[in-house]
């Protein structure tokens, strides 16, 4: 969600201290503004297909996720977000809900990131991904 549909970039100084404040970062999510354009994109989909929202936020910002999805009314079916004691890479805990989505019988068909490791992670798995440029990472 953050720097896809999300625009985290209000938040980008509470990672940027000599210790990242991670627990900063991910409680002001509720205050972020939109990706007008990927908003857009999700509403061209086809409704057929089910948007599956998959974020590293900690499950403790679920209720700020939640408030934001509604106040935007963005099209989703499900919400996976990382457990609160989880500390792996984005990239570790993408991987392990893609094979956990598969084993359930969901056909991954595309993907948007703006992360390249995870962009690099869909790929490793065949699951076709789309980079969206937030700025955040080298």
């Amino acid at each position: 969600m953050d720097g896809v549909l999300s625009d985290a970039a209000t938040r980008q100084h509470y990672l940027t201290s000599p210790r990242p404040d991670w627990k900063g970062f991910f409680a002001a999510c509720g205050d972020d503004p939109l990706v007008d354009e990927v908003a857009r994109l999700t509403e061209l989909l086809d409704p057929d297909l089910r948007l599956v929202l998959l974020t590293a936020r900690p499950m403790s910002v679920q209720p700020q996720t939640l408030a934001w999805l509604e106040r935007y009314e963005l099209r989703w079916d499900m919400l996976i977000m990382r457990q609160t004691s989880s500390y792996v890479p984005s990239s570790t805990f993408k991987r392990e809900t893609v094979h956990a989505l598969r084993a359930a019988g969901y056909d991954l068909q595309l993907a948007f990131e703006d992360d390249r490791r995870n962009v690099d992670m869909f790929h490793s798995e065949g699951v076709p991904c789309i980079y969206i440029h937030s700025g955040y990472y080298d």
